[in-house]
């Protein structure tokens, strides 16, 4: 059996900030660099290739550091997966940074590997269930804009005091449509959407 070697995974968001916190506290660890994988991705996109070498360079014995449990995948199942196919399958250990009950390489005996299995089993379900409410909570508050009228995106173009002086002022060939369309603040098939409207509405 070779050395056991130490690794670290970290995957941020385009939007994450704490990209060097979490490389900091590996570092502090003792784990090389060479031996550090970092992923950097938007939200909707999980591909994560430095995530995939990582798991061909793990060897059984090896330890693998996590800062947080849902770094190893998007939802409970994957989390779940993840973690069985490094624990079981490749017989490496994991050590989530932030919750020092999920350390694999404390529990030899079956009665530690239960709790263990339990307290992952908890946790994923709960990551699972706070991204859901976040997804829930956005969903209601686009939801309630729409119930009280208000457009989400562009404003809807209205019939208002500023289109009606351009209007008037492009019949009597004051100005031209174009002049008319910057004066209104509205593009081509809108302002002519809204001569047909206003013209019907005061025939």
């Amino acid at each position: 059996m070779g050395e056991v070697r130490k690794f670290g995974y970290v995957r941020v968001s385009t939007k994450d900030q704490n990209e060097g916190r979490q490389l900091a506290a590996l570092r502090e660890l003792g784990i090389s660099e060479r031996d550090i994988f970092i992923d950097k991705q938007s939200g909707k996109d999980f591909d994560r290739p430095e995530y995939t070498t990582l798991k061909r360079s793990l060897r059984r014995g090896d330890v693998l550091y996590i800062h947080e449990l849902d770094r190893l995948g998007r939802n409970k199942n994957a989390i779940l997966k993840e973690w069985a196919e490094i624990t079981q399958d490749i017989g490496a250990d994991i050590i989530v940074m932030n919750m020092p009950l999920l350390d694999t390489s404390k529990y030899k005996d079956s009665v530690g590997t239960f709790v263990a299995d339990l307290v992952l089993q908890v946790l994923s379900w709960v990551a699972e269930e706070e991204r859901n409410k976040i997804h829930t909570r956005q969903a209601e508050g686009i939801a309630n804009a729409k119930a009280q009228g208000k457009e989400l995106g562009r404003p809807k173009a209205v019939i208002d005091d500023a289109f009606i002086d351009a209007y008037n002022r492009w019949k009597a060939s004051e100005i031209t449509a174009v002049q008319a369309m910057r004066d209104a603040e509205v593009g081509k098939t809108t302002f002519y959407k809204l001569v047909k409207q206003y013209e019907e509405s005061v025939k």
